[in-house]
């Protein structure tokens, strides 16, 4: 298909080109966001380690990493602001109706930001020449903003879920209150999965670099440092989250029913409803599942196998989301979030039993597989999160066709940033790329392992 086919595909103007774009550039930023949000409390653990025994090993993979992080926030700063604009340009009936109730977190979240840019350049600056004390300090707020700026950017989607604090009388918005907007009831649920997400994506991503090394014969304590490390925080990350997914499905439950029908294929209310897993959705009808749970979705919600759980019967066929996709995309997360789990469990149990990692291949092989896998989960459950609330971009309140800037020609913009994120992706993984070849400035103790490549 050629890219004219592709604009009259999405529609120039149209609600699809305008979700097209933003999702794909969504999709694409949150992977960067997820390691700013992570990356930072593991250089500082690793320099902080390396301080206090005095181990090259560590040293090296504190500056290395740090490296790293310099190169992926300027990378995550660039397609943040590209977001910034689409929100406006994409979005306008939105923005314009609604921006009084929306734009704290934002306002918030810059600050965030600028706070975590100007300490990440002095800790950057700083080494070697700040004291070693000092220079680790240094590194603090850059771990506070980067969790603080994930906060807010969620608060704001959060309160799309839903939407507090405003009143609309007479077509115009009345008695705004932002921080009753903030801090709505999806607001604490959903952050802290984002937040959990973020760690685990981190841990997980930067550790399959590693395994892929290690399973290239690097096996030194170098590189099973970089695989360790990064691996505790996904692992004990992970049962963390499957908690927390719970609450969250449970506040969507009790906000979005639509979006829980979706996500479990559901089209009957009533009682004693089975939990599905698999299948595709058609004709008022979930087929083909892969596992069917008698009493199961009403003893996860209500720990009652009579409890009652509304299904999509209830909503008016026009007001549905796209059952499938939403249900497969939910399937996808839980499922790899439970095998990421079993991957927790096997390395806990190694480690319990002989102070060590498993010596499999198998294992290296999973532990590189599960960096993929994790920033699938996480875009997963980004797709349940927001397709599972159409038609609405305001749930209940602001439809998607209300909200698209009606001009013309926005299915270019699509084009433009498939260009542009193409070019992006190739330079960060170059750039990447290079850094792990290219030996770091070393202090005298480090210099035996300086030239040490990641991968």
């Amino acid at each position: 298909m050629g890219s004219a086919d592709l604009l009259l595909a999405v529609g120039v103007g149209s609600p699809v080109a305008a979700r097209s774009q933003m999702g794909f550039s969504l999709g694409w930023h949150i992977i960067v966001a997820c390691l700013g949000v992570g990356m930072p409390a593991l250089v500082l653990f690793v320099q902080w380690r390396g301080q206090r025994t005095g181990d090259a090993s560590y040293q090296l993979l504190a500056r290395r990493w740090a490296r790293a992080l310099g190169v992926l926030f300027a990378v995550g700063a660039v397609s943040g602001t590209i977001l910034s604009f689409e929100m406006g340009v994409l979005w306008s009936g939105l923005m314009d109706n609604y921006g009084a109730v929306i734009g704290l977190p934002f306002a918030i979240e810059g600050f965030a930001f600028f706070i975590e840019a100007i300490f990440l350049g002095i800790y950057l600056y700083g080494w070697d020449r700040l004291a070693p004390r000092t220079h680790l300090l240094s590194g603090l707020p850059i771990v506070v903003a980067g969790v603080a700026s994930a906060f807010f950017v969620v608060c704001a989607n959060a309160w799309m879920n839903s939407p507090r604090g405003f009143t609309v009388r007479d077509g115009r918005l009345v008695g705004v209150s932002p921080w009753a907007a903030m801090f709505n009831p999806a607001t604490w649920p959903e952050t802290s999965h984002m937040i959990l997400a973020a760690f685990m994506v981190t841990g997980f991503l930067m550790a399959s670099v590693y395994a892929v090394a290690m399973l290239r014969g690097r096996r030194d304590r170098y590189h099973r440092l970089g695989l360790l490390i990064p691996l505790v925080l996904g692992v004990v990350a992970a049962p963390v989250q499957i908690v927390v997914g719970d609450w969250a499905a449970h506040s969507v439950a009790a906000e979005q029913p639509a979006k829980l029908a979706a996500m479990e294929g559901l089209f009957r209310s009533g009682t004693h409803v089975p939990l599905t897993v698999g299948g595709y959705y058609s004709g008022d009808a979930l087929h083909g599942a892969l596992l069917h749970i008698p009493d199961g979705l009403s003893l996860l919600l209500y720990l009652d196998p009579g409890g009652y759980v509304a299904g999509l019967d209830r909503v008016p066929a026009g007001l549905r989301p796209p059952v499938t996709i939403v249900h497969l995309a939910f399937d996808t997360m839980v499922g790899i979030g439970f095998a990421l789990l079993a991957l927790g469990v096997w390395v806990g149990f190694c480690w319990w039993r002989h102070r060590d990692l498993p010596r499999s291949r198998w294992f290296l092989r999973a532990v590189a597989a599960s960096g993929v896998a994790a920033v699938a989960a996480m875009e997963a459950g980004w797709v349940t999160t927001e397709v599972g609330r159409q038609p609405w971009i305001v749930y209940q309140v602001l439809q998607v066709s209300d909200a698209v800037n009606p001009a013309p020609g926005l299915g270019w913009g699509l084009a433009a940033v498939l260009a542009v994120y193409t070019v992006l992706t190739v330079a960060t993984v170059y750039v990447l790329r290079w850094l792990a070849r290219t030996p770091v400035p070393a202090a005298p103790q480090e210099r035996d392992v300086a030239s040490y490549p990641v991968g």
